[in-house]
């Protein structure tokens, strides 16, 4: 079990650091390439437009033909696209390879995250999803830091290295027992489940808050850059916030386990809110940091019980656990294209407090119509029973 949960743990830090390393890239890019922030917003969400787009696919694949099987396809994709991105020097192949990194990414975690909840018993699901994710904020931590390494050595041998990581990565799954596969579902079943009230509630609990980082992740580096800062800085800021996140998601996991997965994900939701409303009037760069740790605070307290309510929902309908995997990476998917691409246009055309202000008006409204689900939820059912 330690085997699988550090291949997992791995393969997620590694798909997260690559991912978030666009972050201190982006003003690089803009001024190179000559991007509006409506670009720089499609460069910044390609990723996650390719991983939405993927996403119930890696899930049928995870459920279908084995959790291994779609790791291992997640790895070698991964490896190829990031190879061609960090050659790359047009916006249209560094989109294509972006959008290719985020299929990969959605057949890594499927693989991954389906792999572990099938191992482990339901009374430590919220545990072990709060592991995961640190680890893999832990990646996003790294993330920046890898972008201001591409900056200054170049994309082309920092990017290259993932190909021989993730080769090393699946000569290491080859080596570990999958969990029996089951009866496959028919697709009637599958559909049912999928859309029933329960899941989609809790498929929209993880999309909230991951729409709102997307707006923030390109919006707080163009106006650290706008105010001054460089890229550096904008690493130390993304660092320092994934530092909390990573720290809390793992405690706040167990928590759920105990308390139930509402009190932390409202507490994280409304901590979130305030702080990327103020981001637009942030007039110092200090302002823009302390913005910032502020939002990792609260995502830190609401990702892992998040994504534990859409596991328990789907166990509760009796859907497999590959397309709820599916359905996590759908929903994050499609609030970052929502947030970035949505975000940097609203940006471009109105300003940065628009997109801002209907973040934090998202955050707020979800909230507040999950809330009867929370109150009944603490009527004798069970932590782990789904919302």
């Amino acid at each position: 079990m330690r085997r699988l949960l550090l291949l997992a743990s791995t393969v997620v830090f590694l798909d997260v650091a690559f991912y978030t390393a666009i972050t201190p890239l982006l003003p690089s890019y803009a001024d190179d390439l000559g991007l509006s922030k409506a670009s720089a917003g499609v460069l910044s969400a390609a990723y996650a437009a390719g991983t939405l787009i993927a996403s119930l696919p890696s899930g049928f694949v995870a459920a279908r033909v084995g959790p291994r099987r779609a790791l291992l396809s997640g790895l070698a994709l991964l490896g190829f696209a990031s190879l061609v991105f960090g050659f790359s020097h047009q916006v249209v192949l560094l989109d294509a390879a972006r959008f290719v990194q985020g299929v990969a990414g959605a057949l890594a975690w499927a693989g991954a995250l389906t792999w572990l909840i099938l191992s482990n018993p339901r009374a430590r699901r919220g545990s072990v999803i709060g592991d995961v994710l640190g680890v893999a904020v832990a990646g996003s931590l790294l993330g920046p830091a890898i972008g201001a390494l591409a900056e200054s050595l170049g994309t082309e041998p920092v990017f290259s290295s993932v190909l021989v990581v993730t080769a090393a990565l699946s000569l290491v799954a080859l080596r570990i027992p999958e969990p029996p596969r089951g009866e496959p579902q028919r697709l009637s079943e599958v559909r049912k489940a999928i859309t029933s009230p329960s899941v989609l509630r809790a498929t929209w609990y993880v999309a909230a808050p991951s729409a709102m980082f997307g707006v923030v992740e390109v919006l707080a580096p163009l106006r650290m850059d706008e105010l001054g800062g460089g890229a550096a800085l904008v690493a130390a800021a993304f660092t320092a916030g994934a530092v909390l996140e990573a720290i809390l998601s793992p405690i706040v996991g167990r928590l759920s386990d105990r308390v139930g997965r509402f009190r932390p994900y409202a507490l994280g939701m409304l901590i979130s809110a305030p702080a990327v409303a103020l981001l637009p009037v942030a007039a110092a760069l200090w302002g823009v940091f302390a913005v910032l740790i502020v939002i990792s605070l609260g995502a830190g307290l609401c990702f892992a019980p998040a994504l534990a309510m859409l596991s328990d929902s789907a166990e509760a309908t009796r859907l497999h656990q590959g397309f709820a995997t599916g359905l996590i990476n759908a929903a994050w998917a499609s609030g970052q294209v929502v947030g970035g691409v949505g975000g940097g246009a609203a940006a471009g055309a109105a300003g940065d407090a628009l997109p801002c202000l209907l973040a934090a008006a998202l955050l707020v409204v979800t909230v507040a119509a999950a809330r009867p689900m929370g109150i009944r939820a603490r009527r004798r059912v069970g932590p782990h029973e789904a919302p």
